[in-house]
């Protein structure tokens, strides 16, 4: 039997990689966007170097710690399962958080961030907007409901040994990533 503290570190080294994974995601829809619906060519909309934008990583890892509970509840209203519904509810709202945030601590390190919502009904400053907000529900349900079960099943197939490479992998390349960004900037 593990010790807890071999679970828990198990447990971290999963997450880093779903945040990784996820990251991944978000540069690959943020390209997406500017590629095809803005047509503005390929821009790449992460504050790394990488190909990922951390804030997707952070805002999927609290869904998880925040809603996973939630979404294996039923709960319901008459008969109507309304638990989705809370979710997404859930997800609405910490990715808005996450973002507004994220704008501020952008701002404060590189003198701005990377999006401008002025031109957006309900905007807030031009760093958050019902819009997105909405579309990040949609994709936050997606994510919860679709690929973090199955990238769960995925690592967990992999086994220790290969999840440790993965994880010690992935964590060079975004510390050495984030070490010359940050010597970039000085």
């Amino acid at each position: 039997m593990e010790n807890k503290k071999g679970i828990i570190l198990g447990e971290i080294k999963k997450y880093f990689i779903y945040f990784v994974l996820f990251s991944i995601i978000g540069w690959l829809y943020e390209v997406f966007l500017e590629l095809f619906i803005y047509n503005n060519g390929f821009v790449n909309r992460g504050f790394l170097f990488g190909p990922y934008c951390p804030v997707y990583g952070f805002g999927a890892i609290i869904f998880i710690l925040a809603l996973n509970r939630l979404k294996k509840k039923k709960i319901c209203v008459g008969k109507l399962n309304i638990t989705p519904a809370l979710v997404f509810v859930g997800i609405v709202a910490i990715s808005t958080i996450v973002e507004l945030i994220t704008s501020y601590i952008l701002q404060i390190f590189t003198g701005g961030w990377l999006w401008d919502y002025a031109d957006y009904a309900f905007n807030f400053e031009g760093r958050i907007a019902l819009d997105t907000s909405l579309r990040f529900g949609v994709g936050g349900m997606l994510f919860m409901y679709v690929l973090h079960p199955l990238f769960e099943k995925m690592l967990n197939k992999l086994g220790n040994r290969k999840v440790n490479i993965l994880f010690i992998s992935l964590l060079l390349i975004m510390l050495i990533d984030f070490v010359i960004k940050v010597i970039g900037m000085i």
